[in-house]
C-alpha cells in the first residue's frame, strides 16, 4: 500500500537544479516525514476505535528516510516491547478462524482518509524549504 503523488517528481528536478542536491534531498526528507507524521495520527485515529491495551498504537514507528529501488522513501512499522508487528497483519486481513477482526482494514481506511492531507503536508513542506 503506497500513495503516489504525481508531479512532485518534476518539481523535485527544479528545485535540484537550482538549490543543488543535497539541500533537496534534505526538503524530501523533512516533506516525507511530514506526510508520514499526518499518516501516523490518523492511523493512531482509526486503531484507537478497537483499542484493547493500545500497544498497537504505542509501537507504531516511523522510520528514517532510506533509499528503495531508486526512490527516498520511510517506512511506517510497529516496533516495542510487545511484539505488536506480529499481529497487524492478521488485524488488517483476518484469519481463517477469525476472518472480520474488529480491526479489520484499519490501515486501508487510515490511508485512504489520510491521503489528501498527506499531500498537502508534502506540499507544505516544499513550500517552506524553498
Amino acid at each position: 500500500m503506497s500513495v503516489n503523488i504525481r508531479g512532485n517528481s518534476q518539481l523535485l528536478r527544479e528545485i535540484e537544479r537550482r538549490l543543488g542536491q543535497q539541500r533537496t534531498q534534505q526538503i524530501a526528507d523533512r516533506a516525507l516525514l511530514a506526510g508520514a507524521r499526518v499518516f501516523v495520527e490518523e492511523l493512531k485515529r482509526q486503531f484507537s476505535t478497537f483499542k484493547d491495551e493500545g500497544y498497537s498504537i504505542e509501537e507504531i514507528t516511523i522510520s528514517e528516510p532510506i533509499w528503495v529501488a531508486g526512490k527516498r522513501t520511510v517506512k511506517i512499522h510497529w516496533r516495542g516491547p510487545h511484539g505488536r508487528y506480529r499481529i497487524i497483519h492478521l488485524n488488517e486481513w483476518g484469519t481463517v478462524n477469525n476472518p472480520n477482526p474488529r480491526g479489520k482494514g484499519a490501515i486501508a481506511r487510515a490511508m485512504r482518509n489520510a491521503e489528501n492531507a498527506y499531500r498537502e503536508a508534502i506540499k507544505r513542506e516544499i513550500r517552506r524549504g524553498i
